[in-house]
């Protein structure tokens, strides 16, 4: 049983740790956040630059490369200029949240559900559009907002984590309580 716990303690550690990061400084973690961006357009630049030459037809070799471009410059982006990224996922939410919200709207008030379903359809989508209108109004809350949840989900996770480790270590199945 020890095999299986020392994984979920670490874990469980280290996801508190990192959440409790993210909480006291959601400032650090949106830049990981935007390293992160880039390192993932950095390598996915390079995998379609492998496609486009393992290519046989012309046409792939140019839209591969031009994709292997447009990643790089990404990522240039994201480094080069790391609040501007921020804040352009910021308003990408925001814009996420809108249009779901209008469509949550939409399914509210067309046929074919109860009245409760309606009602929450109605809330949520009024919830949403509003959370779209705020993230928009103020995109630098939204990163630090963004960074905050997380952490907050990073610091339950690790609980849950250290919490299954210990239910591991004392033979307590799983989901039974004491």
């Amino acid at each position: 049983m020890r095999r299986l716990t020392s994984p979920l303690v670490w874990r469980g550690l280290l996801a508190i740790l990192v959440g409790v990061i993210a909480v006291a400084w959601p400032g650090i973690t949106v830049g990981a956040f935007v390293i992160l961006f880039a390192v993932y357009a950095f390598l996915a630049a390079g995998m379609e630059a492998m496609r486009a030459f393992r290519s046989e037809t012309a046409g792939s070799v140019a839209g591969r490369s031009l994709l292997s471009l447009l990643n790089v410059a990404a990522g240039v982006v994201a480094l080069a200029w790391p609040g501007i990224t921020a804040l352009a996922l910021a308003l990408l939410i925001a814009v996420w949240a809108f249009v779901i919200g209008f469509f949550e709207l939409y399914l509210a008030f067309s046929g074919g559900a109860t009245a409760g379903e309606r009602a929450l359809l109605g809330l949520t989508g009024l919830i949403s559009v509003a959370l779209g209108l705020v993230f928009a109004i103020r995109p630098d809350v939204t990163v630090v907002t963004i960074a905050e949840v997380y952490g907050l989900f990073s610091i339950v996770a690790g609980i849950s984590s250290l919490v299954m480790s210990a239910n591991l270590r004392s033979g307590t199945p799983l989901g039974v309580g004491t």
